[in-house]
């Protein structure tokens, strides 16, 4: 496996996080973003013990292929 990344959160602090990757064996996305941690918000899901939360930027958007109009994620 490996993770390709498609993008950097361009205005984010130190250019750390977020970050939006493409696992190039399963075709998914791996989200990398900020924890959500307000007990109001994670209370409001139904979040499985397997899962988490993160938020993540709508301007990050531009870096999923489907988005530019590409049919498959072609990185």
């Amino acid at each position: 496996m490996a993770l390709i990344k498609l993008g950097k959160d361009p205005n984010s602090p130190e250019g750390k996080s977020p970050t939006v990757y493409l696992d190039d064996v399963t075709g998914n996305y791996v989200l990398q973003g900020w924890k959500v941690l307000d007990p109001e918000r994670l209370a409001a899901m139904d979040i499985p013990e397997h899962e988490t939360v993160i938020e993540f930027p709508r301007r990050m958007m531009q870096f999923f292929p489907e988005v530019n109009g590409a049919s498959s994620p072609n990185p």
